[in-house]
């Protein structure tokens, strides 16, 4: 019997001992009880780029990219009225370039980084095939075709956009297409390039 009576509270030793630890979630002769619930997460930094519409031309998402913009007709004599946007005539027809462009705004928005300096950047990744081609931009509202400068089109030569930028502020920005007066074969036509942003929060 004693040999039974160890077996027996041994295995009901090791049964309790498999019960996983609960807290108290009930009690007897109280009209109050406090059960507890611990909340575990992992929070992860987060950052988002968007770009946008502002008073010229419309950026709609999709077209090739992830945004895209339309000038429609362009011509290197300044000719075609904008479809959107604003233009400059050559200042020498037919010996300096023309050019379209457009405001439109970009808003950095990061969360639960270690630091808020940031630096905003753009170059061209994919370029017009056309040689008459290029894409220009400006940081503020260009006065001439001067205040519109070539943007670098390679990693190694983006623009700065905006550097220490606030998080969730829309920023206007402006970009546009030169049209040089040069003439040979395949300068008509449509065509298209690409530009790549790139937000860094360091």
């Amino acid at each position: 019997m004693k040999t039974r009576s160890k077996i027996f509270l041994a295995t009901m030793i090791l049964a309790l001992a498999s019960i996983p630890a609960l807290g108290v979630t009930q009690a007897t002769n109280t009209n109050t009880i406090s059960p507890t619930l611990k909340v575990n997460v992992t929070v992860q930094d987060a950052i988002q780029l968007t770009l946008s519409t502002g008073t010229g031309c419309a950026v709609t998402a999709g077209g090739g990219a992830d945004y895209s913009m339309n000038f429609g007709n362009v011509d290197a004599l300044g000719i075609n009225v904008p479809a959107c946007g604003s233009q400059f005539a050559p200042t020498t027809p037919g010996v300096t370039n023309a050019a379209y462009y457009s405001n439109y705004t970009i808003t950095p928005i990061f969360t639960s980084q270690g630091v808020i300096t940031n630096t905003l950047k753009a170059y061209v990744s994919t370029n017009f095939a056309k040689a008459n081609l290029s894409v220009v931009y400006s940081t503020s509202l260009p006065a001439t075709i001067a205040g519109l400068t070539p943007m670098g089109t390679t990693l190694a030569t983006a623009n700065t956009l905006a550097t220490n930028a606030v998080s969730g502020t829309a920023l206007t920005q402006y970009v546009g297409v030169e049209i040089a007066p040069t003439n040979g074969l395949a300068l008509t036509g449509a065509d298209a390039a690409t530009i790549t942003y790139t937000l860094t929060v360091s």
